[in-house]
């Protein structure tokens, strides 16, 4: 009984002293990442503000070394997440045939990115040549591969429009010098009878290896209205015909079908349409039939189409 007692005593005494260790240790330790220290780590670099006629290619240094002098509790951070830091290469220099920032530029993008508590002293090298070079850019204009179901007696009321309606190409000019315009991934829609939106992936081509795009996805929105149709008597208007005869026309007026929306047909009158015969596309062969050609119709309509495509004349002498 009192072996028992005396060992469980020393056990306590045991993880009393480990307890005390530890926290001597802690203290220490603690007591230690308040000091300030010189040391060295790693950051990761991100290149920033390209100029445009210069794109980053795959062999850049990706990160660098820096020594620096702040407390061990900054250190221990350094250490266990590696830092990213912005380098903006918008003013950088060429030299020897490469692209180079100088050390002094380098600290001070270095310096104004980390904490007031932390000196920057050194970096591992003198200059950081970054892998650019030298493209072309090109704007060019984006087109909507879209087939459209409507549903019965509705149309595409004005143009698609496009969202942007254009990309900005950079590349080498031997890439990009044949593209003169880019299409969307294949659109499908069916049974439309309301204004739409969608989005649409572009179709880049292929072998662009070392060229980018300002965009890679456009939104293309379409206006969509119920349509009707109207019949209008439009006068025959003779043209080209020999001065001293008098002309007339059978029939002297003729029918045209007009396409639009319920709306805009409201608006729309017979003087909105100018029906003409030209007498000169008989060229002397004497015949009295006449094509007919509509050469004035009004804006904003799906479609217009003449009834009667000929007309017979007479002449007479004045």
């Amino acid at each position: 009984m009192v072996k028992k007692i005396l060992s469980g005593l020393n056990r306590r005494k045991v993880k009393v002293f480990s307890l005390f260790l530890l926290c001597s240790f802690l203290a220490w330790f603690i007591s230690n990442l308040s000091d300030t220290y010189e040391s060295r780590s790693n950051f990761i670099l991100n290149f920033r503000n390209l100029p445009d006629t210069l794109l980053l290619g795959k062999h850049s240094e990706e990160q660098i070394e820096v020594k620096m002098r702040t407390s061990g509790f900054q250190f221990l951070y350094y250490n266990f997440f590696k830092k990213r830091i912005n380098i903006d290469v918008s003013d950088v220099k060429y030299q020897n045939g490469n692209y180079v920032l100088d050390e002094d530029e380098l600290k001070k993008q270095i310096d104004q990115q980390l904490s007031q508590n932390i000196s920057l002293l050194d970096l591992d090298r003198r200059l950081l040549t970054v892998d650019l070079y030298q493209v072309e850019a090109r704007k060019v204009p984006i087109r909507a591969n879209l087939s459209l179901q409507l549903e019965q007696n509705h149309i595409l009321e004005g143009n698609l429009q496009i969202e942007p309606d254009s990309v900005m190409i950079k590349g080498p000019s031997a890439e990009i010098d044949t593209i003169k315009e880019l299409w969307t991934a294949p659109i499908q829609l069916n049974n439309v009878s309301t204004d739409f939106t969608t989005e649409a992936l572009l179709n880049f081509p292929k072998g662009l290896e070392n060229s980018v795009f300002s965009e890679s996805r456009v939104t293309v929105n379409g206006k969509v209205a119920k349509f009707s149709e109207k019949v209008f008597d439009v006068p025959v208007r003779m043209i080209n015909f020999p001065e001293g005869f008098q002309v007339k026309t059978f029939p002297s007026t003729v029918t045209v079908l007009c396409k639009a929306g319920v709306n805009r047909l409201k608006e729309i009158t017979a003087a909105d349409f100018e029906v003409v015969a030209d007498y000169a596309q008989l060229q002397g062969t004497g015949n009295n039939t006449l094509f007919l050609k509509i050469i004035n119709s009004p804006e904003r309509v799906y479609d217009v189409k003449l009834q009667e495509t000929t007309v017979n004349f007479v002449m007479e002498q004045l």
